[in-house]
């Protein structure tokens, strides 16, 4: 786990001790995008009434192909998809958090 996803499990986490998310884990999962392509997301995380959502978390900028992994991953599989991009301290801080 590097420095921003160690902080993105901190916030989750404290979102878990305020009853606002039942269970998450790291990298819990690995999905089969096609033959020989495989992505795991970064957080899955269940929601208090059961729903389902990955959560991948980006520092500064998504490169292309990471973009396009998570894109076809929101198409194939039943989970809400999260991308979940650190903010600058000049820009307040905080996290992005925007559906895919």
């Amino acid at each position: 786990m590097n420095k921003t996803e160690a902080e993105y499990a901190g916030m989750l986490e404290e979102r878990r001790l305020r009853g606002e998310v039942a269970w998450w884990r790291y990298e819990a999962i690995t999905l089969k995008l096609a033959d020989n392509t495989r992505y795991t997301p970064d957080f899955l995380v269940m929601l208090p009434d059961g729903v389902l959502e990955i959560h991948e978390t980006k520092g500064g900028f998504i490169r292309e192909d990471g973009w396009l992994k998570l894109k076809v991953a929101a198409a194939l599989f039943p989970f809400r998809f999260f991308l979940c991009q650190k903010a600058s301290k000049k820009d307040g801080g905080g996290w992005s958090i925007k559906g895919v």
